[in-house]
């Protein structure tokens, strides 16, 4: 047993002087009136890389290697001197822990790799009062094999009766003897995949589980599913539980990539992971909607600020970690009907600082946070308040609305028959709130078929209709009568009497028919065409995607002329590629130029840019609309399939932009009042957002990159005049969560950029917004300063290009949250 007193570090300047030691607390980045302190550089040979933490019945802390033991730690007084940090390595042979929890007197740890008796959940206990566990019993094993999607985090419910552990992707469902999610999920997708490189291609629905057993791991019951690599959980004072989900890096600029998210992780939930590019898009209702997206990240140690002293707003906080770009979000969520909506705010953050997890303390009330995994320098903290506000821990009671009361009431109806449950749930099919509407059709679909199909085809509320429609073909168990029926239940339904997210319900009820039932019959597909094909294009951009897929899948010969000039015209490159990925299987409707056209698409996207696979697939969907094709169609086209690109910057419009003028913010913000005022043209300002390129690094309403901020919520946070001010002179304000690094070399070499993944004392760093996947290697050995960047990693300059009523029509579409139904847009 090792027992060593180490002195709080005192931290200095030089980076090169504390290349073994982790960051020092004056480089750390820390809410205004808050104080970080940090009590303890772990030696990486001795004592390996932290990842999981949690705290004993006697206000120790338990840290985990991610490859080793496990150590204990009694953190110094906070009031007086600075004091001495107790770190002890525990006598039992156990660790490699991502999940750690202590409660009802044991010591409980989710095992992800090989070690001891292979991956799991287990339980150690002192049986002998001598302070040291020294019994270990694997209460559950889980399948699959080693990797960092496994086995995660692991908590304790409301009553302290039962635990929930979190496991990603790499670990299929261990066979779980009761589940409140229906036992038929499927891939759900039209099309065949696109690999890219590959990774995880072999595995299917339901991917990442969340799941409950009692305190003995005997019976086990799956509460969720569809996420990816959520490696941590945690619980709301009102036994709601949140997660923090993290997506594949390789498909950055991909249409399917979506950013790392908090979710509401509700009974019976599918979140829509699915392997490569058959990711779910939000707006499908068969899946749930994020809290909150945080943006490019590694999602890490999540945990309520319960219990800390601390002012009520950040008591009241989810904190979350992000390990690659050392970010600590509070995330200060607020009831919406039956979910949540959120807002991040940064709260604490360095370069680097790989946060692992973070620990409130019941004994002294202060934030404790580790650092570490991947071999990477490891570190514990203290966060503290030491501001002027109250920090009284008599919280209000929180109040349920009648949606969330409602939503609880049906997911009592989860996992089991009951008579009661469709004449109860059924009205909630029609609710407007997204997620009482799916846990009512959860608990429908838990019921037997037969006993609600007929009720669901006769359906006369279209609200209803679409959720009772999309149960019934998920639940069809792939019965081939039930597509008639219900193909004709849907075309009843008016999509222009329908609005938003209804309308791409009704259009995701038909594919369900499709992925459930199997390919409809040439007569009926051609009475789809008739009935569907009038409807393409809307005004909104997500729903074109999926009615152009139906329509494609369906054969409709008219839909490429109508979609393929959208390949070259959206002014997103997520869109245009989605649009080159759907019609790369249209078989009809083509002519040499439309033809032409298409494959010229390829040689500008050369120019675009992502994450590793992205070439890789944007090869595939070209190898695809290839196999297709004649070889006389392609001779035909010979000079544009032998074409080479020409490498330049990537350019997001068909017609070069010109330089229109170098506008300040003086001329500018003249015309924002008066410009403003009645019609802008909304597609105009959406498609200015892609001129001006800045789709390529921001997420606006669900759509674009994600390595920038997104500005969704612009509206709420600037005036227009702040907001022309922000985009025009991007360095003036940095924000703290895309901010750059310089980090300043033994060889007077400087490397500019923010940290995005780390392996020992490799930092790979990203130094260019507009290529996420192109870093540069920096050896924390070598760097000798770091200190933020001056200047914005947004290039200045990006409005030079418009003319001012484009410019206006931009604002416009900024300050709407992009809502295609506002009235003050022009349709």
């Amino acid at each position: 047993m090792k027992n060593v007193l180490v002195p709080l570090l005192i931290a200095t300047s030089s980076f090169a002087q504390l290349a073994d030691h982790a960051t020092p607390a004056d480089k750390v980045k820390i809410a205004k009136g808050f104080k970080v302190e940090l009590l303890y550089s772990v030696p990486k040979e001795q004592e390996g890389s932290w990842v999981s933490m949690t705290q004993d019945d006697k206000g120790r802390l338990i840290c985990s290697d991610q490859y080793g033991a496990l150590y204990r730690i009694t953190p110094p007084a906070l009031a007086g001197s600075p004091g001495e940090t107790k770190v002890e390595k525990l006598s039992i042979d156990f660790g490699h822990c991502q999940g750690l929890l202590y409660h009802a007197g044991a010591l409980y740890g989710v095992v992800n790799d090989d070690a001891y008796q292979g991956r799991g959940l287990y339980r150690c206990k002192d049986t002998n009062g001598d302070d040291q566990f020294d019994t270990v019993e694997l209460l559950r094993s889980f399948p699959g094999k080693a990797g960092e999607h496994g086995p995660h985090g692991v908590i304790a419910s409301q009553d302290g009766k039962s635990l929930y552990v979190m496991c990603g992707n790499q670990t299929p469902e261990p066979s779980c003897e009761t589940s409140l999610v229906p036992r038929h999920w499927s891939e759900d997708q039209l099309y065949p995949m696109l690999l890219g490189r590959g990774f995880m291609r072999d595995v299917l629905a339901p991917g990442g589980w969340l799941a409950r057993t009692d305190l003995d791991g005997k019976k086990w019951e799956l509460v969720n599913t569809g996420t990816r690599n959520t490696y941590d959980i945690a619980m709301s004072r009102s036994g709601a539980i949140f997660g923090f989900d993290a997506d594949m890096e390789w498909d950055t600029g991909m249409p399917w990539y979506r950013p790392t998210r908090v979710c509401f992780m509700q009974s019976g939930g599918e979140f829509g992971w699915r392997t490569c590019s058959k990711k779910w898009p939000v707006r499908w209702e068969d899946s749930l909607p994020p809290v909150v997206d945080i943006g490019p990240g590694s999602p890490t140690g999540v945990a309520f600020g319960y219990g800390a002293k601390f002012p009520a707003k950040y008591q009241e906080a989810l904190y979350i970690c992000d390990w690659s770009y050392g970010k600590m979000y509070a995330v200060h969520l607020s009831p919406n009907g039956g979910g949540y909506t959120g807002t991040a705010e940064e709260f604490m953050s360095a370069s680097p600082l790989p946060l692992t997890d973070i620990e409130v303390s019941k004994k002294d009330g202060a934030m404790y946070v580790s650092v570490g995994g991947r071999k990477v320098q490891s570190g514990l903290y203290r966060v503290t308040y030491t501001g002027g506000e109250s920090v009284s821990s008599n919280l209000p009671m929180l109040k349920a609305d009648s949606k969330s009361i409602l939503l609880n009431n049906c997911q009592l109806f989860h996992g089991k028959q009951d008579p009661k449950a469709i004449e109860y749930c059924w009205p909630a099919l029609g609710n407007t709130d997204r997620n009482v509407r799916f846990a009512a059709r959860i608990a429908v679909e838990h019921q037997p078929v037969a006993s609600w199909k007929d009720k669901a085809l006769n359906e006369t509320n279209p609200r209803v209709a679409l959720t009772a429609l999309m149960a019934l073909a998920r639940s069809s168990g792939g019965d081939k009568a039930l597509q008639q029926p219900l193909l004709a239940a849907l075309n009843k339904i008016d999509m222009k009497a329908l609005k938003g997210i209804d309308r791409v319900t009704l259009v995701r009820d038909y594919m369900l028919a499709f992925t459930r039932m199997g390919e409809p019959d040439a007569a009926t597909k051609e009475s789809l065409i008739k009935h569907l094909s009038p409807l393409f294009p809307t005004n909104d951009q997500a729903l074109n995607r999926d009615l152009c897929e139906v329509l494609v899948y369906l054969g409709d010969s008219s839909i490429v002329a109508k979609a393929e000039p959208l390949v070259n015209g959206s002014p997103t490159q997520e869109e245009q590629i989605d649009y080159a990925r759907i019609l790369r299987f249209a078989k009809t409707g083509w002519t040499k130029e439309l033809r032409a056209d298409y494959f010229r698409w390829f040689l500008r996207a050369a120019n675009y840019k992502g994450g590793a696979s992205f070439d890789l697939f944007i090869g595939e969907i070209k190898q695809n609309a290839l196999s297709t094709m004649t070889e006389e169609e392609k001779l035909a086209i010979k000079d544009v399939l032998d074409a080479k690109p020409e490498i330049k910057a990537p350019s997001f419009t068909v017609k070069p932009m010109q330089f229109v003028k170098a506008w300040t913010l003086e001329e500018l913000s003249k015309s924002l009042g008066v410009g403003l005022e009645g019609n802008r043209n909304f597609a105009n300002g959406r498609n200015m957002f892609g001129a001006a390129t800045c789709f390529a690094c921001h997420r606006f309403n669900n759509e674009g990159g994600a390595v920038g901020p997104d500005l969704t919520s612009v509206a709420g946070k600037y005036s227009p005049r702040d907001l022309l001010e922000h985009i025009l002179n991007p360095s003036k304000e940095i924000s703290d969560q895309y901010g750059s690094t310089v980090f300043t070399l033994q060889d007077g070499s400087t490397v500019i950029g923010r940290i995005a993944n780390m392996k020992g004392d490799t930092m790979m760093v990203c130094t260019n917004m507009m290529d996420p996947n192109n870093f540069t290697n920096v050896d924390a050995k070598k760097v000798v300063k770091t200190e933020e960047s001056k200047i914005s990693m947004m290039p200045p300059g990006l409005l030079f290009m418009l003319k001012e009523d484009d410019i206006l029509d931009l604002m416009a579409y900024l300050l709407s949250k992009g809502n295609p139904d506002d009235p003050m847009f022009v349709k």
